[in-house]
């Protein structure tokens, strides 16, 4: 574990395809959606199955390892969590992403057979 108080680790599946933008600063980034399933507790307590993140790759590194990633993939990321604010044409918004730290894709389950 790290000593970084903000610190996240996510298991999940990628939702799409990441997307590789340029931020008006000049910044390149690559972002991801990240489903993960909640626990057996959770579901009982919401109908509610996945929760989905947003993940953000600011390195080179980290932004040609997203890059690579397809719909279903499954990955582990880890990094902080950061809150964005913008303005729109109904007031003031937020949305939390990861910041990645790692990513890691992961193997494939194996698939139970029927011999």
């Amino acid at each position: 574990m790290t000593d970084v108080d903000n610190h996240v680790l996510l298991r999940g599946r990628v939702a799409d395809v990441a997307e590789a933008r340029t931020l008006p600063s000049g910044d390149e980034i690559v972002s991801f959606r990240l489903i993960v399933d909640r626990s057996a507790a959770a579901r009982r307590r919401s109908s509610q199955s996945v929760d989905t993140f947003d993940c953000s790759a600011w390195t080179a590194r980290l932004r040609a390892k997203a890059g690579r990633l397809g719909p279903g993939d499954r990955v582990e990321v880890s990094g902080e969590l950061r809150r964005l604010f913008s303005r729109n044409g109904s007031g003031v918004s937020s949305r939390v992403y990861v910041d990645l730290g790692s990513l890691t894709r992961l193997p494939e389950p194996p698939v139970a057979s029927n011999a």
